[in-house]
């Protein structure tokens, strides 16, 4: 999870999210190579006292700064349409989880079991092992390595579920079913937060997985 100390994202536990880590990344690098050079053309512009009062017109010039950002342009939006598209495909989810916004707290659902279902609320601060504003009093228990589709829903208000480090944010409309996909890379526990401002307590509907193994998810479901 992200710390005080931490300006960078999260850690990915998901496939999606390190995908979104190396984008980032390339958009990042992408954009420093361009400020770097316009920092160095104006430089070089200002600390040259050579001009050319005569200069009306200079087609290869403009050719060069129409096209390269149409170039420059083009290795951004490829590698972000094809996440896109990653994002939006659910390939035959084994575990179906749906989640219910409220204010201010969240529900959840699993769809593919009779009668599992909780409320997840925030737990006030008790001692100082526990992370502050974050835990809850209900976990959302999933397995990982399986494919996982989340259903998001609201019941009054806009919501939004959001965990950063799998890389989903997902919008819970009332009245409209939104969905989403992703993949737990290894066993933790991660923490997202509504990122939709919703009322007053707004600040106070934390999002709390614990990623555990096929066999302990299994009897998590007998108990």
């Amino acid at each position: 999870m992200s710390t005080w100390a931490n300006i960078n994202t999260q850690e990915a536990n998901s496939p999606m999210m390190e995908q979104l880590i190396f984008f980032h990344d390339h958009t990042i690098m992408i954009l420093i190579m361009i400020t770097t050079t316009v920092m160095y053309i104006m430089l070089t512009m200002m600390n040259n006292s050579m001009i050319n009062r005569l200069l009306l017109e200079e087609q290869m010039v403009e050719f060069i700064w129409t096209s390269l950002p149409a170039v420059i342009l083009m290795f951004i939006a490829l590698p972000s349409l094809h996440l896109l598209y990653l994002i939006d495909e659910i390939n035959n989810p084994m575990l179906t989880v749906k989640a219910i916004g409220h204010q201010w707290y969240w529900s959840y659902e699993y769809s593919d079991f009779n009668n599992l279902e909780f409320d997840s609320y925030m737990k006030p601060l008790n001692n100082n092992k526990e992370f502050r504003l974050l835990e809850v009093d209900n976990r959302m228990i999933l397995p990982m390595n399986t494919q996982i589709r989340i259903l998001v829903s609201a019941a009054d208000v806009l919501h939004s579920w959001t965990i950063p480090s799998l890389g989903i944010k997902i919008d819970a409309t009332p009245g409209r079913i939104n969905q989403g996909s992703f993949k737990i890379n290894r066993p933790g526990i991660m923490f997202g937060q509504c990122s939709e401002i919703c009322g007053v307590n707004h600040s106070f509907m934390p999002i709390m997985i614990e990623s555990v193994p096929i066999k302990n998810f299994i009897n998590w479901l007998n108990k």
